[in-house]
């Protein structure tokens, strides 16, 4: 490493630790040990600052005979790397055991919900049931008052002083669309170490600190379903549970006219384009995308990208992290641009309406509700 490329790690770590609160003896911090590079990180400053860390790994579905026993978040490999992380910070390391929770608020809800012809986000509803609900819990159960987590997250002071959730530094990997179903009074007992750093940054640190995963690669799938196959993985759950698979069906356009047949609509999501075969009377370069999916009659809807955008979505399950406001900024994919619009409480049901063109929202999906870069409430898009 040169001696720019040093005095820039140099610079990352120091301003890392400087934006942690200060050591106190007598408080403990659990660290989220996923096995993956950006959680070992966190508690590698941790420990750098003078925390008092313990790591803590949750096991959530039974890995074994899948891809993810060689190297997938939260198979065998990752806990026995979060381990040897630990075991080189010389902390203490548990292992918890939160199958059953997570099989129920995470798996069936991703199964149920492609069945029901719409979109899930497991990554947020392991956040809200599982992360800062029963995982938190075990931590003030080992004497801990604060979770730390890698999540590129940051949290700032709002203006009453309690704690409020914003955007990471790193816009490429920013991460608070995934937060935003967290309990509110969670945040006063968690931490997000890295959100002050990029991705480049966070490497180098780990590297630094000497943490023995800081090359390991990112995983981009979603951790029960390793090997990308959302379709298969509901079919088998599905079938698993005695539930009756979707039925193959007809592609159709907006008048109804058949286009192409399709095996079963837990395969397709709203504005997807990619996987809809050849469709009859549509030029190889004139793009469809699904519009609709009516899971009662088996059929899934195509038109043009204008077709699949809505001005107006209704949320359920709305929850508030912070002051509501009529005008904010939605997002309703974690890519996804976020767009102005009139967002109506109607205390319990939220409507929002969007005030350029619409949004490709897709029912399942998160909307999550911005204020500049500050979180201030989110839910599920409705259907209808």
């Amino acid at each position: 490493m040169s001696a720019t490329e040093t005095t820039l790690v140099d610079r990352a770590l120091a301003r890392a630790l400087d934006a942690l609160p200060p050591p106190d003896p007598g408080r403990r911090v659990v660290v989220a040990m996923s096995g993956g590079g950006d959680s070992a990180t966190a508690a590698g400053l941790l420990v750098r600052a003078g925390h008092q860390v313990v790591g803590m790994t949750m096991r959530l579905y039974d890995a074994r005979g899948t891809t993810a026993a060689r190297g997938r978040c939260c198979g065998p490999r990752d806990i026995e790397d979060a381990r040897r992380v630990a075991d080189a910070l010389a902390i203490p390391f548990f292992v918890i055991d939160l199958e059953e929770a997570f099989s129920r608020a995470v798996v069936d809800d991703f199964v149920e919900t492609y069945l029901a012809g719409a979109t899930p986000n497991p990554c947020v509803r392991c956040n809200q049931h599982i992360k800062f609900s029963p995982l938190l819990a075990r931590a003030r159960a080992v004497g801990a008052e604060v979770l730390a987590t890698g999540h590129y997250a940051r949290l700032a002071a709002g203006p009453d002083g309690a704690p409020a959730l914003h955007r990471a530094a790193d816009a490429d990997k920013d991460q608070s669309y995934f937060l935003f179903s967290m309990p509110a009074a969670a945040l006063s007992a968690v931490w997000f170490p890295l959100g002050g750093l990029v991705k480049g940054e966070v490497r180098a640190v780990a590297a630094a600190l000497g943490l023995p995963n800081a090359a390991k690669p990112e995983s981009q799938e979603i951790c029960f379903v390793p090997d990308g196959d959302h379709a298969g993985f509901v079919a088998r759950a599905a079938l698993r549970r005695g539930r009756t698979l979707p039925a193959e069906g007809d592609i159709v356009d907006q008048a109804g006219a058949v286009l192409g047949r399709h095996g079963g609509v837990h395969r397709f999501t709203i504005g997807q384009h990619r996987g809809l075969g050849n469709l009859r009377g549509v030029a190889p370069g004139d793009r469809r995308f699904v519009t609709a999916i009516e899971p009662e009659r088996g059929r899934v809807v195509v038109g043009d990208r204008g077709r699949a955008a809505r001005r107006e979505v209704w949320i359920d399950e709305a929850r508030w992290l912070g002051p509501r406001a009529e005008s904010l900024a939605v997002q309703v994919r974690h890519r996804g641009e976020p767009l102005a619009a009139t967002v109506e409480d109607d205390g319990g049901r939220v409507r929002v309406r969007f005030t350029g063109d619409g949004a490709v929202a897709a029912p399942g999906q998160a909307a999550v509700f911005y204020d500049g870069d500050r979180v201030v409430g989110g839910g599920w898009i409705s259907p209808a």
